[in-house]
C-alpha cells in the first residue's frame, strides 16, 4: 500500500464479502457523524454483534 500525502485519508479494507461488509460499516460510521438516527442504528447493530459473542469461548461451533 502506498502512503497517501497528508490531507488524503484512505480507508483500506479487504476484498470479498467481509471486506464489503466492513466498507459499508466504515461508510455508515462516517455518515453517522452527521446523522443521529443512523448513529443510533449503528450503535444498536454493534451492540447486537457484541451480544452474540460468548462470554466463555467453547471448542464447539
Amino acid at each position: 500500500i502506498v502512503q497517501m500525502p497528508a490531507g488524503i485519508p484512505v480507508g483500506t479494507l479487504a476484498i470479498g464479502k467481509a471486506g464489503a461488509a466492513n466498507a459499508a460499516l466504515l461508510a455508515a460510521a462516517v455518515l453517522a457523524l452527521n446523522d443521529n438516527e443512523l448513529a443510533v442504528r449503528l450503535d444498536a447493530w454493534r451492540a447486537a454483534q457484541t451480544a452474540k459473542v460468548a462470554a466463555e469461548p467453547t471448542d464447539t461451533p
